[in-house]
């Protein structure tokens, strides 16, 4: 009955009205932790959001995936629980938690009722302050990152991506999988695992928001309960991953029908003034389904490809622009320069009036239906604090993309995009085309 309620009040949510406002409260505990909290008392449900900055870049040297490896142990049993005794006491409480890792951030997000939100952050802060990491769970979990390791390794695309940080970052966190490779995984031990936590997890990286049926009040109280038991420091963030490719062409052969070409060059970073031009910029050229430059001019035009598309990709320590195509092998290399010609020539040209306009009206119109549920406000508040928006931002962030004129992209562009530059990684068995530099 208890898992009925939640999945019922989970549709309620979903099916709320989008809200044309967002009241952001900032809240400090009584411990000094800070948090943003959207308070929403219509639904007995809170939707938590924590994020730990540094994430997987923190691996210590030779130690690359013990911090993705840790971070799926934090479900495998905690205090006096064991794995299983863990899962049924969350799902006996209609809770959710979900544990993830990524370069730059490790997540943690908890959903609950407010009739058992004293147990749920119970249970949670024993995953995140008492993980158990028993050497079962410890190969348990292993054996599935290896699987997922060894699945990787046949994916063009995971080829593609994962040959493309490699040479654009050497030795740097951002050059391997966050997952680590095979060797390195296979040799973690369990203390390598207790120290990538003390690492990583710490609350001087920490960024929190909640959405849902909880006053500031309570919630100070609630996060010094959690959160105030987890070390001070953790591991010092790694230095700048400098860029180290230039334009040409990368061929990693795989016998497959059809090659997968990531490419790209140095990007923008999220706090240059710049960066919501470069964003509706990149709405035009690539983002921007089949209304793009390089859908229309690879796809509709020619017929190279199912699909085609460029993003902004913005790191803590590092960004890149980045796009990605897949095409026949014999048609690839058309493809390839068909990219850099529209590269070019948005470079040189800039775009259309009519194309910024349309642009315009799709990000703005599109922006207030991310705001669907306690969930999705809470994860994109915790995105905001971790790029050092104000609370301002939903409020002005539309506001922004409309302040953008031509004359700003025609700058941009010239600014950013650089066919020359751009590298090619191509992962397949590609007519016409070889490795250069």
């Amino acid at each position: 009955m208890i898992r009925f309620a939640c999945a019922c009040i989970l549709a309620l949510v979903a099916a709320l009205p989008v809200r044309a406002a967002v009241d952001i409260q900032e809240v400090t505990s009584p411990g000094g932790i800070d948090a943003w909290l959207v308070e929403s008392h219509e639904i007995p449900f809170v939707a938590l959001e924590i994020r730990f900055q540094g994430g997987a870049s923190l691996d210590a040297p030779g130690k690359r995936g013990a911090i993705n490896l840790m971070t799926g142990l934090l479900e495998e049993g905690a205090g006096e629980m064991d794995a299983r005794a863990f899962a049924t006491a969350r799902d006996a409480l209609a809770a959710s938690f979900e544990f993830d890792v990524y370069n730059d951030a490790l997540s943690v997000s908890a959903q609950f009722l407010t009739e058992n939100r004293a147990a749920a952050v119970d249970l949670l802060r024993l995953a995140l302050t008492e993980p158990r990491f028993d050497e079962d769970a410890v190969e348990r979990v292993r054996a599935q990152v290896v699987s997922a390791i060894r699945s990787d390794a046949k994916d063009p695309d995971k080829i593609a991506s994962r040959t493309f940080n490699e040479l654009a970052f050497g030795d740097h966190p951002y050059g391997t999988p966050v997952n680590g490779r095979e060797e390195d995984v296979t040799a973690l031990t369990r203390a390598d695992v207790i120290e990538a936590k003390s690492r990583v997890m710490a609350r001087d990286r920490l960024f929190v928001s909640a959405v849902g049926d909880i006053t500031a009040q309570e919630l100070g109280v609630l996060l010094d309960d959690l959160l105030a038991g987890l070390p001070e420091r953790g591991a010092p963030m790694p230095g700048k991953a400098e860029y180290r490719l230039s334009g040409g062409v990368t061929v990693v052969p795989f016998d497959t029908p059809q090659s997968v070409a990531v490419f790209g060059h140095e990007g923008i970073d999220r706090d240059d003034p710049d960066f919501f031009v470069a964003y509706v910029l990149n709405g035009v050229l690539g983002s921007g389904g089949f209304s793009s430059r390089l859908m229309e001019e690879v796809r509709e035009k020619r017929g190279l490809t199912y699909g085609v598309y460029s993003y902004l990709y913005p790191m803590d320590h590092a960004a890149l622009m980045l796009g990605q195509v897949a095409s026949a092998n014999n048609r690839v290399a058309e493809a390839i320069d068909v990219i850099r010609a529209e590269w070019a020539s948005v470079a040189q040209e800039g775009i259309t009036q009519a194309e910024l306009d349309a642009v315009k009206t799709y990000l703005t119109g599109a922006y207030p239906l991310r705001f669907d549920g306690n969930g999705p406000i809470a994860n994109i508040m915790v995105g905001m604090q971790m790029q050092g928006q104000g609370v301002d931002y939903i409020a002005t962030r539309n506001d922004r993309i409309n302040a953008v004129t031509l004359s700003d992209i025609r700058r941009v562009a010239a600014r950013l995009l650089d066919a020359d530059a751009l590298h090619f990684v191509v992962v397949g068995q590609p007519v016409g085309l070889e490795t250069t530099n």
